[in-house]
């Protein structure tokens, strides 16, 4: 408003107008803008409050997390005497409980081998070709030939692959120094560990194998000159070549006796023999034996038990003040829960309170509720703990105790495993009836006959360098490179077990992650993918046989393929999607979220009955993830406080626009009432005297 107008008002009639209209507006406004205040901070103060409510279910949930670890009930404990021939690393959860007695009768060492010695570790060597190292286990001279002399007994004389392992084939340029080889030697990353050693002024490579005695090496290669001080021959080491290389160390298992009973094992890291415990081998002590025991320890367990009651009461206490009434500690007076008139927030907590007492979906028999374990609920809606009936439970059905709360599966045929997917959050536990109608089956091709058959029992001598015994093997899709088989064998299963370790050790095939296995059948050598169903294959293109690969099977002009089968079944009567040797459930069912593995016999066994329950744990988890989801009934709650918080905004601009023109519309008013007084004023002015000049009025001096 002009300010000349509110100059204006009051000259005339001596009121402060200005102020009234302030005051009269403020009357006016003071009612809807306290509502709007009330309201404000009303909702300000839920919002905050839920803010208390959801850190308060997050620290509840947080205990959850140890309950629903089935670790947490298989926690275990060892007494290990003190000792330096054996260092205990750790003892898993669910290791295999009892009393143990171990002797140490020999440690596993790796074998190293030393190349000759070079002047410069940098320099080119001018050499190409290919180096391939073979994994497995050396029969030297002295073990072969009782009349072995002196100087030789110690000289490689046959090697049986190790068909687990992949072979290396390592490729040379003519640029390549020693250390160059070392490094490509290195990135392979198969276990075998290269370097360049200074001996003496000279440079050596050094190979140290995977500890054991069946991870040794053979090194070949495909150079031409055997013998010489140069050429790639310089590395090799094998049956007729091993002049330039010196073995510094055999390859040896450990040996030890485990309650009398006698294992081997290529490592001195022993984490297989007694299930879940892992221990180290320090030195042999032939003769000593130790004494341990790993027990069950389930102070672990009742430790997460007692802390989740006592993160419950106080949640449940947080929950109350939020929801219900509390009395002050200093007044005394009765106050109101910032959500006391929530709706939103009373059903949760409520339906958090109803699944505390609840029995446990997917347990049918057991312990399935919190009673049996003696919690019990108390009038005031707290947890506690019946100490007989919980140490009662802890102590007789401890396996019970677990299935109440953490994750269980089972199946009634161990043809069927079912395992808990990633999208399991929704999966409704319970019974599941799976019927396979079609088993997985990997690729496989059996090739015919060898032709002619192999001359055993004499040994089949394949040279370095001969190629009349290759072939290319397509495996899921993948081709590899020509494969060459070489070495000296006795027997087709030793020729098998290279053929398998040539295979899974080509780049191309290994790159990609696939594999197979090779085994002879009696009549046939056959090549099986490591993988189920229709990805799976394995093939032979005749026009990729060398000239004696007949005597493999690899008949001429004959092509060799298969391809593997998928899993085809239903679960719970619905089709099932099969993958390989898995058979998922449709979206959207109730087992939506579980993955069912399938063996090779699987329609065998007709009908199998999955069992799929989260236990309490995982299902209060559940149920708070879903409170606190980014479409939760918290979130979508906040959402609308706020919505609301933002319509209060807009009502005090609609407000403070209201007041305007109420303001507007007073000093309108009483600039009218100001004009109008004026104009009595004036008026008045005028008739000043009036009467003295009037006619025949006027008064006489």
């Amino acid at each position: 408003m002009s300010d000349s107008i509110i100059k204006s008002l009051g000259a005339g009639s001596g009121i402060d107008t200005t102020s009234l209209v302030s005051q009269l507006v403020e009357i006016e406004r003071a009612p809807q803008q306290n509502r709007l205040d009330s309201k404000q901070e009303t909702l300000n103060a839920q919002i905050s409050a839920y803010g208390t409510l959801k850190s308060s279910l997050s620290e509840l949930q947080s205990v959850l997390s140890p309950l629903a670890d089935n670790d947490t009930f298989n926690s275990r404990s060892v007494a290990f005497p003190d000792t330096d021939i054996i260092t205990p690393n750790s003892v898993d959860a669910g290791a295999q409980t009892g009393t143990y007695q171990i002797e140490v009768e020999a440690v596993a060492q790796a074998q190293s081998l030393a190349t000759g010695a070079y002047a410069d570790k940098d320099a080119a060597l001018g050499e190409s070709g290919t180096l391939t190292i073979s994994f497995g286990a050396w029969t030297y001279d002295e073990d072969a030939d009782a009349a072995a002399d002196a100087d030789t007994d110690q000289d490689p004389y046959s090697f049986a692959v190790n068909a687990d392992r992949a072979a290396l084939n390592i490729t040379v340029e003519a640029g390549d120094s020693l250390d160059d080889i070392t490094e490509k030697i290195n990135a392979e990353d198969s276990g075998v560990q290269a370097s360049v050693l200074l001996v003496d002024g000279n440079y050596q490579l050094l190979l140290t194998a995977p500890s054991g005695e069946n991870n040794a090496l053979r090194i070949s290669s495909d150079d031409a000159t055997k013998g010489d001080a140069t050429g790639l021959s310089v590395f090799e080491f094998n049956e007729t070549e091993h002049s330039q290389v010196t073995e510094t160390q055999q390859g040896a298992d450990a040996q030890l006796k485990v309650n009398g009973l006698t294992v081997y094992r290529e490592t001195n890291e022993i984490d297989d023999v007694i299930q879940g415990f892992n221990f180290s081998l320090n030195k042999a002590e032939p003769g000593s034996s130790l004494t341990f025991t790993v027990e069950e320890d389930t102070s672990i367990a009742q430790q997460a038990i007692r802390d989740f009651v006592d993160a419950y009461n106080l949640f449940y206490e947080t929950s109350q003040n939020l929801v219900g009434y509390s009395q002050d500690a200093e007044t005394n007076q009765t106050v109101k829960g910032d959500l006391a008139t929530d709706g939103t927030a009373k059903t949760l907590i409520n339906r958090l309170r109803s699944s505390i007492g609840s029995v446990v979906p997917g347990l049918d028999d057991g312990f399935t509720a919190l009673t049996n374990i003696g919690i019990r609920t108390e009038l005031d809606g707290t947890l506690s703990i019946d100490e007989d009936d919980f140490s009662s439970a802890m102590d007789d059905n401890f396996a019970l105790v677990e299935a109440l709360f953490a994750t269980q599966t089972s199946t009634s045929d161990d043809q069927v495993s079912v395992s808990v997917g990633s999208y399991a959050s929704g999966t409704v536990a319970g019974d599941y009836d799976v019927v396979v109608t079609t088993n997985p089956e990997k690729a496989s091709v059996s090739l015919g006959a060898p032709s002619p058959a192999f001359p055993f029992p004499s040994d089949l001598v394949i040279a370095e360098g001969d190629t009349t015994y290759s072939f290319a093997v397509t495996v899921d899709g993948v081709k590899s490179d020509t494969i060459a088989l070489t070495g000296t064998f006795s027997s087709e299963d030793e020729v098998a077990a290279a053929l398998q370790s040539l295979i899974n050790g080509d780049s191309n095939l290994s790159d990609s992650n696939v594999a197979v296995d090779v085994s002879y059948n009696g009549s046939a050598f056959d090549f099986t993918s490591r993988s189920y169903g229709s990805a799976s294959s394995v093939s032979f293109d005749s026009a990729d046989y060398g000239t004696n690969a007949a005597q493999l099977g690899l008949v001429a002009a004959t092509d060799y393929s298969d391809t593997g089968v998928d899993a085809v079944g239903t679960i719970a009567g619905e089709t099932a999607f099969g993958s390989g040797n898995v058979l998922l459930p449709p979206i959207d069912s109730d087992a939506y979220g579980l993955n069912f593995t399938i063996g090779e016999n699987a329609v065998a066994a007709g009908t199998v009955t999955a069992s799929f329950s989260r236990g309490f744990a995982g299902e209060l988890n559940t149920l708070i993830d879903s409170f606190l989801s980014s479409s939760g009934s918290i979130k979508l709650r906040e959402e609308s406080i706020n919505d609301s918080l933002e319509g209060i905004s807009d009502d005090r601009e609609d407000l403070d626009r209201k007041m305007e023109k109420l303001e507007l519309r007073l000093y309108s008013q009483y600039l009218a009432m100001e004009r109008i007084v004026n104009s009595f004023q004036s008026t008045g002015s005028q008739l000043d005297g009036i009467l003295e000049r009037l006619p025949f009025t006027a008064t006489n001096n």
